[in-house]
């Protein structure tokens, strides 16, 4: 393979990868789930789970990808063992690649938008049902979110099509820096806040009598989908993994990346929460678009210079946290056509943006103009979010369980994650057991509970 089709170093190679984990998910859902499940308690779970199960997953997806050198699907059939029919599995990529952009980039135009109207100050002075009538007025407009969607999607079609080391190494190495530095200064700001040791007792003082099946659940999701694990996007960053990188290793370190940046956001939002009497950590989704406005507003209303900085400073990360996650999705859409089909990459990269263009259009307009029109009774975006959350990602993390645990020979995939031998590996037995049978059963619980099928 041209080196230029490979990360030039480690550093870029974690930063990468960890910058395609770290998304929405882990600024938006965490706090979201942290705080609907009681706060520490969740955390300590998540983290078991992270360890246990989700990174094992990633590690698996690093394997099959770094041993193809090339594509998705030319990875799974060179570990096969001769057995082609697994080089569907490629396909997967693609479609999830797809599915997943078109809806992730209308949250991801949110995000620009609400960054806009913080950097115009359009915040100050409004109440909490000016918020929610700002909200529901912006997503079901027919053309505002529209023009945020083009904006994401065509800055991650730029950075995309400049290739792996001048466009997503490159920008792994300027935004995820960035987005540290950020979630630092915020994490201190609120810190400072009146009632931020409640905030704090909530995130990091565990009370395990909340704790039951659900939260158990919860957090296993949490964990699994952090990381995007199951669709093979990790699979296809790891293609472009040089052979001397310690796969091991690195999984954990892009695993404790994706851990901290939770946290963090956790250190950032719960403590401002509990600054405003009458709110509650388990606001939900519109925690970020409708009661954090409010938030920032209120707790510095005497200092606006610095509501004015919180505010900004916040969405900016947002929209960073969005980019990172949206240009490994486009990726692993394109990469299947500029491998496998011959195109170029700019082309490649330019028609799926177009696609996700069109479906995310539909998935925007589903908040507004088109909300009648449903499938199986959702709209286009919760259709989207169903098929990816709840069909595809467990689908395809049970399958990757099944071939790199029964259907690759055990000593490839011991010589791919020693590095053929020439780095010690003591965890191996334990990843091997985690893969082969502690996994797919836990997979299995998720998705036969998130289709209705096990009751809670």
């Amino acid at each position: 393979m041209n080196d230029q089709n490979n990360f030039a170093g480690k550093i870029g190679a974690i930063l990468a990868t960890a910058g395609s984990a770290v998304g929405l998910g882990n600024i938006w859902r965490f706090p979201t789930e942290a705080g609907a499940n009681g706060g520490a308690a969740f955390l300590l779970i998540y983290i078991s789970f992270m360890l246990l199960l989700a990174t094992p997953i990633m590690i698996a997806e690093f394997t099959i990808g770094r041993h193809g050198q090339s594509d998705v699907m030319h990875a799974f059939e060179s570990m096969s063992n001769g057995k082609k029919d697994w080089r569907y599995m490629g396909y997967l990529p693609v479609i999830a690649g797809i599915l997943v952009l078109s809806y992730y980039a209308v949250v991801a135009g949110w995000t620009l938008e609400y960054a806009f109207r913080a950097g115009i100050n359009d915040f100050i002075g409004k109440t909490q049902e000016e918020f929610t009538q700002d909200f529901i007025a912006f997503s079901s407009n027919p053309l505002k979110p529209l023009t945020w969607l083009f904006l994401i999607l065509a800055l991650t079609f730029g950075i995309v099509a400049l290739g792996v080391q001048k466009g997503i190494e490159r920008g792994a190495k300027i935004m995820m820096p960035t987005l540290f530095v950020f979630l630092a200064i915020l994490a201190i700001c609120s810190l400072t806040l009146p009632n931020a040791s409640l905030g704090l007792n909530f995130l990091f003082k565990p009370d395990f009598s909340k704790v039951n099946s659900s939260t158990i659940l919860s957090a296993m999701g949490q964990s699994f989908f952090t990381l995007s694990v199951g669709i093979c996007c990790l699979c296809t960053y790891a293609c472009y993994f040089r052979k001397d990188v310690n796969l091991i290793k690195d999984g954990f370190k892009v695993a404790a990346i994706d851990t901290l940046v939770a946290i963090m956001s956790g250190v950032i939002i719960f403590p401002a929460v509990y600054s405003i009497p009458g709110l509650s950590p388990d606001a939900g989704p519109s925690l970020v678009f409708i009661t954090l406005p409010n938030v920032f507003q209120e707790v510095f209303s005497g200092l606006p210079v610095i509501a004015y900085l919180f505010s900004l400073m916040f969405y900016l990360l947002l929209v960073m946290a969005a980019l990172t996650s949206s240009i490994s999705m486009l990726e692993m859409s394109a990469a299947y056509f500029h491998k496998e089909k011959g195109m170029s990459r700019p082309k490649a990269a330019l028609i799926m943006s177009l696609i996700c263009l069109v479906l995310g259009a539909a998935c925007s307009l589903s908040f507004g103009i088109w909300q009648d029109i449903t499938i199986f009774g959702m709209g286009f975006f919760d259709l989207f979010d169903f098929l990816v959350a709840k069909l595809l990602m467990p689908i395809g993390g049970l399958l990757i369980c099944i071939y790199l645990g029964w259907i690759v020979d055990n000593k490839d995939v011991y010589d791919e994650l020693t590095n053929n031998g020439t780095i010690a590996q003591p965890l191996y037995p334990y990843f091997r057991f985690i893969i082969r049978y502690f996994a797919p059963i836990c997979i299995a619980m998720i998705f036969i509970t998130e289709i209705g099928l096990l009751k809670i």
